[in-house]
């Protein structure tokens, strides 16, 4: 099935019949409404990379752009981030910065609560 959108107001209403899906609960959907939810769902992302311009313009080339991109997508604060992971909160500013390199402790703890891929650290740590 082809699913194409159009116009801001085709994004929205489809935004709103996704949203209805997803309340219903996937397990209550049937394989047609299922197909039909993940069709409507990347042409969704589709428009909103290509028309609304809401994708990175790069994706992030270290650890701590790609942590400021998962804060900001998870509308987490370095403080709150600090506090979840249990470090102080200079700690963490410090290996946003640059000042500091993360640890283990802090790749692990990025990694779960994050979910930033661990291929991804290993290979920026």
């Amino acid at each position: 099935m082809k699913y194409k959108i159009n116009s801001k107001k085709e994004y929205h209403q489809t935004m709103v019949d996704v949203y209805e899906m997803m309340n219903k609960g996937e397990h209550l959907l049937t394989e047609a409404e299922l197909n039909r939810l993940s069709t409507m769902a990347e042409a969704a992302e589709k428009y909103e990379n290509d028309v609304l311009h809401l994708k990175p313009q790069r994706e992030p080339q270290s650890i701590p752009e790609m942590v400021d991109l998962k804060m900001f997508e998870q509308k987490i604060s370095q403080t709150t981030l600090a506090e979840k992971l249990g470090f102080s909160p200079s700690k963490v500013s410090e290996i946003l910065s640059g000042k500091r390199k993360p640890d283990v402790s802090f790749l692990k703890g990025i990694h779960k609560l994050l979910h930033i891929d661990a291929d991804f650290l290993l290979t920026h740590a």
